[in-house]
């Protein structure tokens, strides 16, 4: 197995450093630019059928409540796993689940009953034994209504311990 040098890991982090300054300044002085920038870098981006906010789903003051926002994120991924050929029915049949272990929603604007919204899943890594799902709550638009992420672990039944990623949701992943 190759280990790197001190002088390979140091050069190797102020590369880092530079991309992601590069990027910062990038951001900065053309957003446009920014989100080519995204989407050139993430390895997998699917966006959901259009879905509405629903009447049971607003608060007190018209918005579409917070607690719903994971609601909306699991919907993209059950979606993309369907659209993608990849059953979690059968997963779990085989005895491995996949657990919510991190979340996090960034709230940007607030979204009303009836508006027509869209989930956009970004996946930017091959799972191993997780997998983390970036998504954007974006209208027709693109207007940004929310955002965040979820880690999800894969999990034998049996066993309650972690597992690697089944090698069939690899093999799917690889042919996109």
């Amino acid at each position: 197995m190759y280990n790197p040098t001190n002088i390979e890991i140091k050069n190797l982090k102020k590369t880092f450093f530079y991309v992601e300054y590069l990027i910062f300044f990038l951001e900065i002085m053309n957003p446009e630019l920014n989100h080519f920038l995204k989407n050139i870098l993430s390895l997998i981006t699917y966006i959901t059928q259009v879905f509405r906010i629903r009447y049971t789903e607003t608060d007190q003051m018209g918005f579409a409540h917070h607690s719903n926002y994971l609601n909306y994120f699991e919907m993209a991924r059950i979606e993309w796993l369907n659209i993608i050929g990849f059953s979690y029915a059968k997963l779990e049949k085989q005895g491995i689940v996949m657990p919510v272990v991190s979340a996090q929603v960034n709230f940007k604007s607030p979204a009303y009953f009836d508006d027509a919204l869209k989930v956009k899943l970004i996946l930017e890594e091959m799972p191993k034994a997780r997998i983390k799902l970036n998504y954007q709550i974006i209208n027709d638009s693109e207007k940004e209504f929310a955002n965040g992420f979820t880690t999800l672990a894969f999990l034998d039944t049996k066993t309650n311990r972690p597992v690697r990623c089944p090698q069939s949701l690899l093999e799917i992943l690889q042919s996109l």
